[in-house]
């Protein structure tokens, strides 16, 4: 049993000292259709707002942190929203060569099991997002819109029938700058 164990703690700093790790690399989330959502790879600071119901006037929300990352040089990409005020959590992104569309985990601190929502690029390059399980009432659906060298932007709308739908969240990333 000793042997065995220093002989796995030998592999795996041999392992570690090649340099070799396989979460080192972000190419393969920069390549292909994985580029969609490898787009947003960062540290994001997040300015958002929120539809206020009885007026339809928005009011500033307090902000976030979202930060994207490849695993496994293309294996998957994960973020992790962090809001100011609020429930951290984090998506966990695959992408699905036959159907051309993503599937998403999305976990909460707080809530048990995962909701699963599925993504797929449209002609303008947005990359709209409808949850499947568990169906939320009202019904949602999340739009990222393309990145740029200064940011992009994000909505959230909802529907009472799928047909219907009204932005009622909505938010601004620019690089995350310390201090």
């Amino acid at each position: 049993m000793r042997l065995m164990l220093v002989t796995a703690l030998l592999f795996n700093i041999a392992y570690a000292d090649s340099g070799a790790l396989p979460f080192e690399s972000e190419a393969g989330c920069q390549q292909g259709a994985l580029r969609q959502f490898g787009q947003y790879i960062g540290d994001w600071q997040i300015a958002d707002s929120r539809r206020i119901p009885d007026t339809g006037e928005w009011a500033s929300g307090d902000g976030a942190r979202w930060i994207f990352s490849c695993l496994g040089d293309g294996t998957a990409i994960q973020d992790f929203w962090m809001p100011n005020v609020g429930t951290i959590g984090t998506n966990l992104r695959t992408y699905h060569e036959e159907t051309e569309s993503w599937d998403i985990a999305w976990a909460v601190k707080g809530t048990p099991g995962f909701a699963h929502i599925t993504a797929k690029e449209n002609k303008l390059g947005e990359i709209v997002m409808h949850y499947r399980t568990p169906l939320p009432d009202p019904l949602r659906r999340i739009t990222f819109y393309p990145a740029s060298d200064d940011g992009w932007k994000w909505k959230l709308e909802i529907s009472p029938d799928g047909d219907s739908w009204t932005e009622v969240y909505r938010i601004t990333a620019t690089p995350f700058v310390s201090g």
